[in-house]
Formats: C-alpha cells, sequence, structure tokens
C-alpha cells in the first residue's frame, strides 16, 4: 500500500506535464495555421498583350450639314421629305417672297430717283461751268477797256493842263473811267459767284453720286434677299431630319441663330462619337485602329479608325463648377471603314447605320507581341523600407509596384517596373525573368497581406474560393 501511494504523485506529475505538452503544441500548431495564408499561383510567361481604351457613344454621319434660312417669313413650298436623297444645288423650299419682292421694287424706284437727280446735279455743273466761263470773258473784256480807258484819261490830265482840252472833255474821260472801274468790280464779283456756284454744283453731284450707289447697294440686298426665298442644298447627301413643314414661319439667320428647317447628310461615310475620361485620352493617338459595336448589329465587330481628338474637354466650356470631383471627358471620333459593313448593304437598305445608333468602340492603343507579363492582379504596391530599421517602411518616399514570388513555404517581395496591360495581363519591364511562379490570388491578400518571406500555402483557385465561401 505504501508503495502505491508513492507512485501516485508521480503519475500526477507526468500527467500534469503531458497536458502542458499537449496545450503547447496546440497553441503551437493552430498558430502556425493561422499565420499561414492560403494562394494561388500563376507563372511569369511571355503573351502578346493590346492595350484598349473602351468607350461609349453614338452613330453620327461623318459630314452633316444644317439648313436654315437665311430669310423670315411662310415656308410656302417644301419639295423633300425626310429620307430622301438629294443632289447639290437641289431645291429644298421656298419662303413666301412677297414681302421682299415689294422691297426690291421699292428700292428699284428709290434708285431711279437718286439717279434722276444724280443728272441733275450733273446738269447743274454743266450750267455753273458756262455761267464761269462767261464771267471769266467778261472780266477779260473789262480788263482791256479800263487799260485803254485809264491810258487816255492820263494824256487828258496832261492836256489838260496845257489847255488844249476843255473841262467838259476832262470829266467825260474822267466818267467813262470809273463806269468801266465800277463794271470791273461787278465781273470779278459774277466771276467769283460763277465759281462758287460751280463748286456747290459739283459736291451735289458728289452727294447725288454717294446716294445712287447706297441706293444701289440696298437693291442688290434686296435683291439677294428676295433669292435666298428659295433654298438649294448646298451639298449631297440624304435628308437626315426634317423640322419644318409647310405653312411654318421661319426666323432667319439675320435675327439670333435662325430656325432650323433641316439637315442633309452624306450617310455613306459614319463616325462614332465617343467620351474618352482624360486619363485614357492621353493614350489616344490619330489613327489608332478601332473594334466597333453597334447595339442594333448584336454579335456583329465594325472596323475603324480614329480622326479626331478633341483638345478641350466636353464641360470644358462651363464656368458653374471648377472643382476636381467632376468627370472631365474628351470627344473622340472613330471614323467606321465602309468595307466592315459592305455584307449590309442592300438595295433596300443602302445605309445600315442611321445618326443616333448607340454604339461602343475598344480603341487599341499599343501591343506588344511575346513579352514578359504577369495577371494584373498580381501587381501591388508597397511602401520602401527604410535603410535601418528592419521592418519599418518610409512613409514619405513614393510606392513601388512589387510581385510576391512563391519560394517553396514563404514569398519573396520583388520590385518590378511594368509597361502596358489590358484587360487581365500587364507586361514586366524588369523584376522578373519568367517562369517564376508569382502569387496570383487571392487580391486581398496581395493588396494588404503578404510581406517579405510570409508563410504560404500555395492551393488551387477551386479550394481557395471554396474555403472563402464556406467561411
Amino acid at each position: 500500500m505504501s508503495k502505491k501511494k508513492n507512485r501516485r504523485p508521480l503519475i500526477l506529475i507526468v500527467g500534469f506535464l503531458v497536458f502542458l505538452g499537449l496545450i503547447f503544441g496546440l497553441k503551437y500548431f493552430t498558430g502556425k495555421d493561422k499565420d499561414t495564408v492560403k494562394v494561388s499561383v500563376s507563372k511569369v510567361e511571355k503573351r502578346t498583350i493590346k492595350e484598349q481604351v473602351s468607350a461609349s457613344g453614338k452613330v453620327y454621319p461623318a459630314t452633316e450639314v444644317k439648313i436654315t434660312s437665311d430669310v423670315s417669313g411662310e415656308v410656302i413650298e417644301l419639295y423633300v421629305e425626310e429620307g430622301d436623297s438629294v443632289k447639290s444645288g437641289q431645291l429644298l423650299a421656298k419662303v413666301n417672297p412677297d414681302v421682299y419682292q415689294s422691297a426690291v421694287e421699292r428700292s428699284a424706284a428709290i434708285l431711279s430717283g437718286a439717279k434722276a437727280q444724280a443728272a441733275n446735279a450733273k446738269a447743274g455743273i454743266e450750267r455753273n461751268r458756262a455761267q464761269l466761263l462767261g464771267a471769266k470773258a467778261e472780266v477779260t473784256r473789262f480788263e482791256a477797256q479800263l487799260k485803254n480807258t485809264n491810258a487816255i484819261h492820263k494824256r487828258n490830265i496832261t492836256l489838260k493842263e496845257q489847255g488844249i482840252i476843255s473841262e467838259a472833255e476832262f470829266d467825260a474821260s474822267l466818267s467813262a473811267l470809273d463806269a468801266l472801274k465800277a463794271n470791273m468790280q461787278a465781273a470779278q464779283a459774277s466771276l467769283e459767284s460763277a465759281g462758287a456756284n460751280l463748286k456747290a454744283a459739283e459736291e451735289t453731284h458728289k452727294a447725288s453720286n454717294f446716294t445712287v450707289a447706297s441706293n444701289q447697294a440696298s437693291l442688290k440686298e434686296m435683291r439677294s434677299n428676295l433669292k435666298r426665298t428659295t433654298i438649294y442644298a448646298p451639298v449631297e447627301g440624304v435628308v437626315s431630319s426634317l423640322s419644318i413643314e409647310q405653312g411654318e414661319r421661319v426666323v432667319g439667320t439675320a435675327q439670333m441663330a435662325g430656325t432650323e428647317m433641316m439637315r442633309i447628310a452624306n450617310l455613306n461615310i459614319m463616325e462614332v462619337q465617343v467620351e474618352v475620361s482624360e486619363n485614357d485620352v492621353l493614350k489616344v493617338a490619330m489613327a489608332d485602329k478601332v473594334s466597333i459595336e453597334v447595339d442594333a448589329y448584336l454579335d456583329k465587330t465594325f472596323e475603324g479608325q480614329v480622326t479626331h481628338i478633341a483638345n478641350s474637354a466636353v464641360n470644358a466650356g462651363s464656368s458653374s463648377s471648377l472643382t476636381t470631383d467632376q468627370v472631365t471627358n474628351f470627344i473622340v471620333k472613330v471614323l467606321i471603314d465602309a468595307d466592315s459593313y459592305a455584307s449590309l448593304v442592300t438595295d433596300a437598305n443602302q445605309f445600315p447605320f442611321r445618326p443616333g445608333m448607340s454604339a461602343s468602340v475598344e480603341i487599341n492603343t499599343d501591343s506588344r507581341d511575346d513579352v514578359l507579363s504577369v495577371p494584373i492582379q498580381a501587381v501591388s504596391t508597397r511602401l520602401p523600407e527604410k535603410e535601418k530599421g528592419e521592418g519599418s517602411s518610409n512613409s514619405n518616399a513614393d510606392p513601388i509596384e512589387v510581385v510576391f514570388v512563391s519560394s517553396l513555404d514563404s514569398v519573396n517581395q520583388v520590385k518590378v517596373k511594368t509597361g502596358i496591360q489590358d484587360d487581365d495581363y500587364i507586361q514586366i519591364l524588369s523584376g522578373l525573368e519568367g517562369e517564376e511562379e508569382i502569387i496570383a490570388a487571392p487580391y486581398s491578400a496581395i493588396s494588404k497581406d503578404l510581406k517579405q518571406g510570409a508563410k504560404i500555402k500555395v492551393v488551387d483557385e477551386e479550394e481557395l474560393y471554396g474555403s472563402k465561401e464556406g467561411n
């Protein structure tokens, strides 16, 4: 009995130690499993990557002309309907010309009156010029007579002093001289008056000529307005929209913007106008090849190329909001290759695309063959570690791009430099050699949890995502 009592404490001590061992072992293995991250891997391989910019928009004619009336009035004739094909110079519509016809007749009458006044002014010039010539001749005649009479009077002064002539004869010569001087002054006054009259007649004639020119311009304008009451097609195409009916009144372009009557479009050359975000528009270049899908034609893809990239954003002209949280897009025009939809053209349907159809495009901005690549979700960013202080990071530095390479049951964090990308893969320019196995899933672990030396367990994707669903 004493031996049994001595063994009992020993058994209790051994049992206690076994219990402690079980507890520590359980903690060790459960902790180890807790720190292990289940992941799936993918090989670094060479692939063909096509970088694309996706956008959506509408189909429009590459050339579409808005037809507006230059004059206001009632549309009394409408010669086309929507969908009609028209030739350049074809008569489209006619605005009531009565008012403009009356204006032409009134302007013509005013012009005739102005021309008559100009003719009278010209005749007045001729009359005053003749009077001026007569006045000049009269002055010349009086100048000669005055010279002769003045000489006679001077001789008479001498003869009177010598007593050869009488006082009466001397007085007669003096009277004749005074009379000629008075006539000379009158003739000079008439000459000055004739000159002034001629100058006034010339000014009147000049003013009448200006009046004639002004009235001729008015008549030309009235006749032009009269011609504009008949509206012709400026280009060849199809009436893509008709905004008026016969009998409606239209406002001419002289008053504000004028009334849009119709649109003529060339439906043989169509384009897609899409809005591309500011983050993607810099990747787009002129003549980039484009794949086009039009909602009206399911399971069909058409080809095209970029023909226009807007320099200003769609909302650049709006000053109502200058905040940076609004979406900034740029218009990009894509010309649809006619050969890509030639099979759709039939006698019954010569124009497969209609203005306003919805479309989406994939713009091929870059393409690289046989380049090292990894799944796009395998690339993440981390802050670079400080040179001193293990496990610390430099929060002031720019993040670097990294991938996590599988190495047995842990990972190596590798800095990489990336290039172009498509929807699934991204090009690796440096950092990897090829054939490495990199962590490709789950994204939550790649983006936040994984770090250098992290413990992993490689499983297939079915087990990985299945375990997630179970959790």
